[in-house]
């Protein structure tokens, strides 16, 4: 087997085992289940929430300045271990505190996932790095795809509770961590372990290695067409993020309406399709022939207006399967257009590039969404807003990113114009 393929199943199959999370379609139920711990609504979503989300921004940048100086490795270990902490905490605490402990470490793993997604780039020729990176794709959807399946059949059958479901995320995570360790190392890295760079002064491999940092960033954002599609990515996956934490309370103010609805919760289902559809998305987003260079402002503006849209129904609508319908669809544009945002960012940054402008993006993307947290949801700091009213918010939101890229779109079309006809006049001159 080439080194490649062999180091492309590794990944996949860590990937595949920590995308094994069956509790959390249901996580938010858990939670505020009197049954297992005396947490109240209010509690989840202004306190323990918000605490996840200003974790895993601070971590988020600790993590990404040091993952090239560790060697990705033993932050890939870190990830399996903070998931294993996670879900131990999930099972055997029943405080508000031991809750907030549990968003920390959840910041942890998921600011440790930069080393997963960025290891190929270090041990990986580049030759290969479209093949191995559909590979770790595919893995990951596959796992939380199986999550979801598996959720909804044990919930709805009655053979879990939502407690008992952390007990195969636990497992899920422990095997992770396990298999973690049969990566292997990484002997050079992009900035901090270049070739040749052992026999350096350690203050002269930082010096250097920072030096290549700044002129990958310059190189990749003085270009202004990175840049929109980074905006959009930013923002976007802002969006994203937020409408993801906070539709299962939502989802539980739906069905109070509707009690009789409350033991068929389709929560992992949705998961499951919603994970389908985005591959699938993905998948055409990778083989449509477009110009995105003449469609990209159009189509970003009528993907966020649509979002907006399906985000606004779903804060009104009192029926769980239109909620559910709306949130499969607007994941699966999202899914779609960062497929696209990430392919036309990647044609025009230099390969090496990568780990770092798409850290910058997703660090921009959690710093506005920690803003629209304290903003919206976090009681004291901001309005603490009811779930329906939080999503009337984030659909606004959606909106306004679609008004900016119509500006956006107007601005190019000026200067186009411009550029035409100063063209035409030259050729005229001639």
């Amino acid at each position: 087997m080439q080194e490649w393929l062999k180091l492309s199943l590794l990944l996949s199959i860590f990937g595949f085992l920590k995308e094994i999370r069956p509790s959390e379609p249901f996580i938010y139920e858990f939670l505020v289940d009197d049954s297992w711990r005396n947490v109240t609504d209010d509690e989840v979503t202004q306190i323990v929430y918000p605490a996840g989300t200003f974790s895993y921004l601070v971590q988020l940048v600790v993590v990404f300045l040091i993952t090239d100086l560790c060697r990705y490795k033993p932050l890939i270990i870190l990830l399996g271990i903070a998931g294993c902490v996670v879900w131990s905490l999930l099972l055997w605490t029943k405080s508000l505190v031991g809750l907030i402990i549990v968003e920390i470490f959840y910041g942890t793993f998921c600011a440790s996932e930069v080393a997963y997604y960025t290891y190929i780039y270090a041990k990986v020729d580049t030759e290969y790095f479209q093949l191995v990176t559909s590979h770790t794709r595919a893995a990951i959807l596959a796992g939380s795809t199986i999550s979801g399946v598996l959720a909804q059949l044990l919930v709805h059958f009655h053979w879990m509770d939502y407690r008992q479901l952390n007990y195969i995320t636990f497992a899920a995570m422990i095997a992770a961590t396990l298999w973690a360790f049969l990566l292997p190392c990484v002997d050079t890295s992009i900035y901090f372990h270049q070739e040749g760079s052992e026999k350096q002064p350690l203050l002269n491999k930082f010096q250097s290695a920072f030096a290549l940092m700044s002129a990958h960033f310059s190189n990749s954002f003085r270009n202004t067409y990175v840049l929109k599609w980074s905006l959009w990515y930013a923002l976007s996956t802002c969006g994203f993020i937020q409408v993801q934490t906070y539709m299962q309370p939502l989802w539980s103010v739906i069905v109070e309406n509707h009690p009789d609805h409350k033991s068929d919760l389709y929560n992992g289902a949705t998961q499951a399709i919603l994970t389908v559809l985005g591959f699938l998305g993905a998948l055409l987003a990778g083989i449509l022939k477009a110009d995105w260079q003449v469609k990209g402002d159009l189509t970003l503006t009528l993907c966020s207006l649509s979002q907006g849209f399906l985000i606004l129904y779903t804060s009104r609508t009192h029926y769980i399967f239109a909620s559910y319908a709306c949130y499969i669809v607007y994941g699966s544009l999202y899914y779609f257009m960062i497929t696209v945002t990430s392919t036309e960012v990647a044609k025009r940054i230099k390969d090496e590039s990568y780990g770092l402008v798409f850290g910058v993006n997703t660090f921009a993307a959690l710093l506005m969404q920690t803003i629209l947290t304290a903003v919206v949801v976090m009681k004291g700091v901001g309005l603490a807003l009811a779930p329906r009213d939080q999503y009337f918010v984030y659909g606004c939101v959606h909106v306004c990113i679609a008004v900016i890229f119509i500006v956006i779109g107007f601005v190019n079309w000026v200067v186009k114009s411009k550029d035409y006809r100063r063209t035409s006049v030259t050729v005229q001159d001639m």
